[in-house]
């Protein structure tokens, strides 16, 4: 099939490496914008653009793609290209631009997106992070036949896959890559054959995976414990769930990427964020219900330590209290 594909991150990189080594004629693939990154904070390319200039593969970087808009001349070139693609069908993965509806009638076929859900529930930005959050058993793939609305469209395939108890977002993300870039051949073998069936999403059970955002990184102690450890879980690799230490009139703050609650919570009379216990398993602190301990901790500026090496490093002492950051929208 002649494909245009759509994608930014490493998710949509594992989708587009699959059509190529599928064998499918990927003629132009739309990613977004080069961006400063690193500590020297050069333009980097996409991991789809990458992929991309390692095939020898047209690219195409438009700032947006609305024809009457602020880009609308970023937005008329990348029209030539996809109307010079002639595409059957084109493939959307985490692109991070809405398309407008001159991009989904232009394929013959139409637009299908790889989503990291098992839609209705999480439509939107964040599906893989939001599941964690939540504390849901499961998630999944669901190939979509895109229309005008976020994430609404027919379903033509989905594949589930079980949320294990340690997952972070790091480790559910390369997983479902991995299963998105199968099930998006599947699903192309079912539309080039005719066998594929659309099923429209039910209205029962929408939930929207809202963008994360920086300032829901802080732990609020005087959430339950097995609240804030899928925090920890949903954050990791960003933004990182974090608290603070007041010492010698200065504040810092500190990154948590590894947390494990208690099993089986007992009521205690501490104040949320007292520090339980000290061990090499890690700093025990008091929650609303529960307790937490912190496993593996970094400073600003320094390496990501367990627990054990972190103490060697930094003065914490039981019956601390650190500081109680409110996570946004925490009652």
């Amino acid at each position: 099939m002649r494909i245009v594909f759509a994608g930014t991150p490493a998710f949509a990189a594992s989708s587009l490496q699959a059509l190529i080594d599928a064998g499918h004629n990927v003629g132009l693939v739309l990613t977004q914008p080069d961006r400063p990154a690193g500590r020297g904070m050069r333009l980097q390319p996409s991991a789809v653009k990458q992929v991309a200039l390692a095939h020898d593969i047209a690219v195409s970087q438009p700032m947006g793609l609305r024809l009457d808009g602020r880009y609308a001349a970023d937005a008329a070139a990348a029209q030539s290209a996809i109307v010079a693609a002639d595409a059957d069908v084109m493939v959307v993965a985490a692109y991070g631009l809405i398309l407008p509806q001159w991009v989904l009638d232009a394929p013959r076929l139409g637009c299908l997106n790889v989503h990291a859900s098992l839609l209705p529930r999480w439509r939107g930005a964040a599906p893989i992070h939001r599941a964690i959050e939540a504390g849901d058993a499961e998630t999944g793939i669901t190939i979509m036949q895109m229309d005008a609305g976020l994430d609404t469209g027919d379903a033509l395939l989905t594949r589930a896959l079980p949320i294990e108890p340690t997952d972070s977002t790091a480790t559910l993300h390369d997983r479902l890559a991995a299963l998105g870039a199968d099930a998006l051949l599947a699903a192309l073998t079912a539309v080039a054959d005719g066998s594929a069936v659309r099923r429209p999403q039910p209205d029962a059970g929408v939930t929207y995976a809202h963008k994360i955002e920086q300032d829901e990184a802080p732990l609020d102690w005087r959430r339950d414990a097995a609240v804030l450890a899928r925090q920890v879980r949903a954050f990791n690799p960003f933004p990182g769930a974090t608290f603070q230490v007041s010492a010698d009139a200065d504040i810092e703050t500190i990154k948590v990427w590894e947390a494990f609650a208690d099993t089986a919570p007992q009521p205690h009379a501490q104040v949320p964020g007292t520090v339980i216990d000290i061990s090499d398993a890690g700093i025990t602190v008091a929650c609303g219900n529960g307790l937490l301990t912190l496993c593996t901790l970094q400073r600003a500026g320094g390496k990501r330590l367990s627990a054990a090496d972190f103490l060697r490093g930094y003065a914490v002492a039981r019956g601390q209290v650190l500081l109680a950051t409110p996570t946004k929208g925490a009652a």
